[in-house]
Order: C-alpha cells, then structure tokens, then sequence
C-alpha cells in the first residue's frame, strides 16, 4: 500500500470523476448494458472489467497514437493495447501489407517467404540465427519450456518473483514469506503446486540464482530482462550479465522474454545490453496489431533441439499450432519491423519517453511526492514509492489500487489512456510532443487534487 493517507479525499474525488466519466460517455454505457446479455462480466475478456468506471470505453475508430470512442471522444493513447500497437494503431505500412496478403490467402500450413525475411531481420536485430514462429508470445513462451525440458532432461524452470510472460503455468510463481515458491495469489486453476515445476527468485539477487542452479533441477531460466508488469524493475549493473555466466557455469539455458522490453530499441534490452542468451522470445508489438510471437535459438540450442526430435512424430509435440507463422501474421511482422519499428523510430520515441519521465520527476519535486518514476526506452511508469524499486516484491508492496483506479480515471476523462492498472504510458513511432505535454497536464492536476498546498 502507498503512503497516501486521506483516503476520504480520494473516494470522494474519484466519484466525482465517476460522475464526470459517466455523463460523458452514454453511449459506451449504452453499448456495456447491452453486452451484459451475450458477454461475461459485460466484455470479452474478463481482465476488461478492472477499467477505472462503471463500464470501459467502447472504441470507434484509431490511427496513429488516438482513438475516438462511440461517443466522439478523442483519445491520445498511452496504452496502445500494451504493446500490441506500440507502432502506432493502422500503420500504413502494416495496413497495406495486410490488405495486400490477405487477398492472397490468410493460412496455408505451409511456409511463405515473408518468414525467412523475417526471421533474418530479428537475427540481424537480436544476434540470434534461428527462429520459429507463433501466435503470441504465451505460446513461444510454452514452446520454450518444452524444448528446454526436452534437451536437458530436467524438470523445473526459474522465473523471477512477480515476473510476467503471457499465460503460461508454470510462470504463476511467486516467493512467499520463507523464500519458498508458491502459486500466485488468485491464480484461476492452478494445475498443480507451483514448486513441483518452478523457482521463483528475486529479481537482482544472483547468489539466490546461483542457489538454484546448483541444485541440477533447473532446464531453463525464463526472464524478463527488466520486470514490466509489477511496475518497472530495472537491473541492476552487472546483474543481467551475472545470471548469464551464471547459466553457462551450470548449463542452465539462458531465455530473455523481450516482449515488454523491445521498448528499449530494435534489439531490445539484448542488444543495448550486448546479452548472449540462449533464446529470446518476441510477441505483440512486432505484428502491428495482428497476433503473433516469435522465438530465437542460438545455433548450439536450435541443434539440440533438431537433434533430439524425429520427423515421424514432430507433429504431436505439443509445439505450435495451425497458424502458427501463418501468411498474414508474417506480412504484417515484415512491414512492421522494416517500415515502422525502425532504429531511427525507436531513437525518437525514447526521445519523448525521456521528456515525459522528466515531466513527472518535475512534479513529483514540486510537491515533494514519495513517488519514483522508471524508465526502458519508450516505456515509463512511475509508482507510489520513494525510491525505485530493486525487486517485484518491493513494486508490489508499493501498490494502491484505490489511488491507481483515481489516476486512471482521471486521465480518462481528460482524453488520455494509460496501460491498465499501472501507472505506465507508451510512446509509439506516432506520438508527438503535444501528446507528452497533454499527459503533463493531467498528472499535474490530479496531483494538485490529491495534495492541495
């Protein structure tokens, strides 16, 4: 929980800003009653509902970094659908190169040559020679679990506490009190005890890593290489580069899940960084929108794998899907990443992601606030907390629904959309200094609200 106290305060000016939103927005409203009857909770994927308000915007339209909702509304995006468009909603390029293949064929089960291309332009990006694709980075994710399984012979993987890679099981891991891996709180299901599959280890500490890897148990270590759905946890010097030497010294495969941090440049944090990881692992952004992940192996893995599988029965593994690395997801992949998600693009949005770090760090000094605000490239979050924090644990300590669903809602009604329950803005190749100064304002004025000199 924050260090925000006058909690009084915060009901009453979040209804305030209820009624504002509600008044606002009739036909959204209008559209969510309806749903009621055909969709659970009123919408189509139930994580919809925790939207700040008593119904979420419908949207109308997009392009670029707005949309507009049925009621008009114009909306500068900073959610753009969290990562799944941060090159801009309707890119032109994307837009034609779907239009385009899709008079051709969506799907065939066979290759097209939009995937080689593509494959060689995340190996020139990522240092990594092979690829596979799939439908979303949940899916590599699993894919990646399995394989690592497969050539190690051992059974667990490690993940970092509060970690977050798409839907996977065995990703549901936290530490509790004692250090022991349990599942994570309200977990749907869980199939099995967490620690039968999984360590859990903080983030930035390497002689728990280190811990865990003597024990022979552990095939892969999965991680994000700067946590991103807890909030912000960036590495400390020479962490990411400890766990590395640390997984060739007990032969444990070495995985970056990238698919937040691809914010940091066209290589994301593996090339900022100059990481050798076994594999990384890709998702939404690179597709423009269109569903779709992707996962690279080193030489050395991509041959384990190879040679541990017989053509016979590689059908029935378990890995990929039918549309999996389907024609459309590969044309979209292709104009996004060589038209839209350039290196010079990145270069300018974290441009803007820096001026917009700097407006809130601005005024988080002018009210002296025990707030913190971090940064990868064109990703920022700032968080209720004096100073940022080192593990997920401490980032989860640190949230306040109650002020978080304020601040959203605010931002709402002053025709902005954040991420969903953060405090975090992306900016995409599309978004312009007025966009970054539009957000300045409503931070300022929600927290003139909340702490009145």
């Amino acid at each position: 929980m924050s260090q925000y106290e006058d909690r009084r305060l915060l009901a009453e000016l979040f209804a305030k800003e209820v009624s504002t939103y509600v008044a606002t927005h009739p036909n959204s409203q209008k559209a969510h009653q309806k749903s009621q009857a055909s969709l659970v909770n009123g919408v189509p994927m139930l994580w919809m509902a925790k939207w700040p308000g008593p119904f979420p915007v419908y949207v109308e339209s997009a392009k670029g970094a707005h949309f507009t909702d049925l009621d008009g509304n114009d909306f500068t995006d900073f959610c753009l659908g969290d990562t799944g468009a941060m090159s801009g909603h309707a890119s032109a390029p994307t837009v034609k190169a779907v239009q385009d293949q899709i008079a051709k064929g969506a799907t065939f089960m066979l290759p097209t040559l939009d995937a080689s291309r593509n494959a060689e332009t995340l190996g020139a990006r990522f240092g990594l020679p092979k690829w596979q694709f799939t439908l979303s980075a949940t899916d590599a994710n699993r894919h990646l679990i399995r394989f690592a399984r497969q050539v190690t012979g051992r059974a667990k993987i490690a993940v970092h506490d509060y970690c977050y890679h798409g839907s996977v099981d065995e990703t549901f891991a936290v530490l509790d009190d004692q250090g022991t891996t349990i599942s994570r709180p309200n977990n749907i299901g869980k199939p099995s005890e967490l620690n039968t599959t999984t360590v859990s280890l903080p983030f930035n500490d390497l002689a728990a890593a280190e811990k865990a890897f003597a024990t022979g148990e552990v095939a892969l270590l999965l991680i994000e290489p700067g946590l991103t759905n807890i909030g912000i946890v960036l590495p400390e010097p020479g962490y990411l580069e400890g766990l590395q030497a640390l997984c060739v010294k007990y032969d444990v495969i070495f995985a970056l899940d990238e698919t937040h941090t691809l914010s940091a440049g066209a290589g994301g944090i593996t090339a900022r960084d100059s990481l050798k990881p076994d594999a990384v692992v890709l998702g939404k952004t690179i597709g423009g929108g269109v569903p779709v992940g992707a996962l690279g192996f080193s030489e050395e893995l991509s041959e384990k794998i190879a040679n541990s599988l017989e053509l016979e029965s590689i059908d029935v593994g378990g890995v990929g899907g039918t549309l999996a690395g389907n024609a459309l997801s590969m044309a979209a992949v292709r104009a996004t990443l060589e038209e839209v998600l350039t290196p010079e693009n990145f270069a300018r949005m974290e441009q803007l992601a820096v001026t917009w770090q700097a407006n809130i760090q601005a005024t988080i000094d002018e009210y002296q606030l025990p707030w913190q605000v971090s940064r990868i490239g064109c990703r920022g979050e700032y968080s209720f907390r004096e100073t940022a924090p080192s593990t997920g644990a401490e980032a989860a300590a640190a949230e306040d629904f109650e002020l978080g669903q304020f601040l959203q809602l605010h931002a709402i009604n002053q025709g902005i959309l954040m991420t969903p329950f953060h405090n975090m803005v992306l900016v995409s190749p599309d978004t312009t200094a007025v966009d970054i100064e539009k957000h300045h304002r409503h931070f300022r004025d929600a927290v003139e609200l909340l702490f009145a000199k």
